[in-house]
């Protein structure tokens, strides 16, 4: 499998979830470049982005983990 760069941009609004979400980009150490996470209390949200380095199966399946979160909304960019 060939590995795409990916951007995966992460949307909190539900502060309970900020647990799980950490679990599945823990789990997913190995791939992840490196993540910027900025709280932005005046709206209650955190948004998270995270570089990765993976094949687009893992890309997906880390953002699909993540979309099934409740409170918890993401979006994936690949490059070509």
């Amino acid at each position: 499998m060939e590995n795409k760069i990916a951007v995966i941009a992460i949307i909190v609004s539900d502060i309970n979830a900020v647990e799980n979400v950490n679990n599945i980009l823990h789990g997913s150490r190995e791939y992840v470049i490196g993540r910027l996470g900025i709280p932005y209390r005046e709206k209650n949200v955190s948004v998270i982005s995270v570089v990765l380095d993976a094949p687009v199966e893992i890309i997906n399946g880390i953002s699909g983990k993540l979309g099934m979160i409740n409170g918890v909304s993401s979006k994936v960019l690949t490059t070509k």
